[in-house]
C-alpha cells in the first residue's frame, strides 16, 4: 500500500522519526496501529454505555458532579 503525504505532513513526519531515532515508515506504522487500537476502545466504551442506558444503568449529570466531588475532596 501506498500513501501520498503533502509535502508539509511529510517534513513532519520525517522530523518526528528523525528526532526518536526511528525509520518514519515504522514510525506511520505504529501510529496507524495505536489509532485503531484507540478506537477499538472507543467502540467499546461507546457500546457498553449504550447497552447499560437501556435497562436504565446510568448516572445523571448531577450524580456524576457528586461522585466526582466526593473522590476529589477528602
Amino acid at each position: 500500500m501506498e500513501v501520498l503525504f503533502t509535502p508539509e505532513v511529510e517534513a513532519k513526519l520525517a522530523r518526528s522519526a528523525a528526532e526518536q531515532g526511528r525509520n518514519p515508515g515504522e514510525l506511520v506504522q505504529q501510529v496507524v496501529a495505536r489509532y485503531f487500537d484507540e478506537e477499538c476502545r472507543l467502540i467499546d466504551a461507546v457500546n457498553r454505555g449504550e447497552k447499560a442506558l437501556r435497562p436504565g444503568e446510568y448516572l445523571t449529570h448531577e450524580q456524576v458532579g457528586q461522585r466526582l466531588e466526593r473522590f476529589v475532596r477528602p
